[in-house]
């Protein structure tokens, strides 16, 4: 089965072709564009540029698009990608505003250049779908909560990759199992012994998430991907009274708060250097204080999190660290597992030291605790689960 990715940003389209199997699966190709003002014009070009690099002899050949969907309003799953998938992208384009447009233009755009080809997205919020409704319910009215107002949790593709991968790198095949055909089965009933993880995806943007045999108990993201931990420009967490009080005092509309908590927030705004941590961690060198605040104020939270999920899920068989800052951020994984040797998270500082960016344990002998380093691949997941769901 040839499976197109499609990444859909608002200026930009980018793409990988995965051969897909019952065995696996093989990147055939990828490509992209920046500064799109046309989505249509590039989704055609992207498909003509296959042909001529012999890829595909005909667009036909392409058996399904997959799309890594974002927050539908009252949808999430892996779904076919029909009208119902636009109506809830568009139900929701206010919440997410950069993802939800494209992504509903570009299913309109596919099926219309490749008629024959099944479409399908995997909303980010998937892997939530059977959260408690004490860990995904605000303390808001009714009339809010009806509006769809709740915690939904983002990154999903990867911290159900994380679930699975870390099953299988643990000996526990069942748990694997089980995550592999969560979007078709839902999940199974616990066994005598859990499998309880806590997946740590830290990149541009950030979030933790508990997993309990597969499933996911709960994450650090909310109602929208602007929650949580600080993201590279969005604020992450803030006290919903903070908006209105700084809106009277500074003379900020709706819109200028908005943009300034969306684009000029997160560790840009606390370090006032970057919003990449690699600029942040040289200037943090030099004696910046910001922006030692800023990753200060990234892992307290960070740690916050892991505290949270290892008392939901009443200890700890493995904590992974996934995405561009979780795979390659060694000082920040020591300092995240500082002082927690009580909780059995002992890590092994040469083993740290030496990862590059690929799959590894990094704990010590004497620890309980698995502490792993697991690269991310979210495209690879969206083809797998597109798989699935069309076999």
């Amino acid at each position: 089965m040839l499976v197109l990715i499609s990444n859909l940003g608002s200026t930009s389209f980018k793409y990988r072709l995965f051969r897909m199997e019952a065995g696996g699966g093989e990147d055939v190709a990828k490509g992209g564009y920046e500064r799109v003002t046309d989505h249509a014009v590039a989704i055609h070009d992207a498909l003509e540029q296959l042909q001529r690099d012999g890829v595909i002899g005909s667009p036909d050949e392409i058996d399904a698009v997959g799309f890594k969907t974002v927050l539908g309003k009252d949808l999430s799953g892996c779904v076919i990608a029909d009208q119902a998938a636009i109506d809830a992208l568009e139900g929701f384009a206010a919440v997410a505003p950069a993802h939800n447009p494209p992504y509903a233009e570009g299913i309109r755009q596919f099926g219309k250049l490749l008629p024959n080809a099944r479409l399908v997205a995997l909303f980010e919020t998937a892997f939530y779908q059977w959260t408690s409704p004490a860990s995904h319910h605000y303390a808001i009215p009714a009339s809010w909560r009806s509006i769809g107002i709740r915690r939904y949790g983002f990154h999903g593709a990867s911290h159900k990759f994380i679930a699975e991968r870390s099953a299988e790198l643990c000996g526990r095949e069942d748990v694997a199992e089980t995550v592999r055909r969560l979007y078709l089965d839902g999940p199974k009933t616990s066994g005598p012994k859990p499998f309880r993880v806590i997946s740590c995806h830290l990149g541009g943007s950030s979030s933790v998430t508990g997993i309990r045999d597969g499933v996911a108990i709960g994450t650090s993201m909310g109602f929208s991907p602007q929650s949580g931990l600080p993201q590279n420009n969005r604020v992450g967490e803030l006290d919903s009274g903070a908006l209105p009080y700084a809106m009277r005092t500074l003379g900020l509309s709706l819109e200028e708060a908005e943009r300034q908590l969306t684009k000029e927030s997160g560790l840009l705004g606390l370090s006032g250097v970057s919003n990449d941590i690699r600029d942040i961690n040289e200037a943090a060198a030099t004696g910046n204080a910001d922006a030692a605040l800023a990753l200060d104020v990234l892992i307290h939270s960070i740690r916050h999190w892991i505290g949270a999920f290892l008392i939901e899920l009443g200890g700890l068989d493995a904590l992974v660290f996934t995405a561009g800052i979780g795979e390659n951020g060694k000082a920040l994984r020591a300092r995240v597992c500082e002082g927690l040797e009580a909780f059995g998270i002992r890590m092994d500082p040469q083993a740290n030291e030496d990862c590059r960016a690929t799959e590894s344990f990094i704990q010590a002998e004497n620890s309980t605790v698995k502490i792993m380093v697991i690269p991310a691949n979210e495209e690879l997941v969206l083809a797998r689960e597109v798989f699935r769901k069309l076999s």
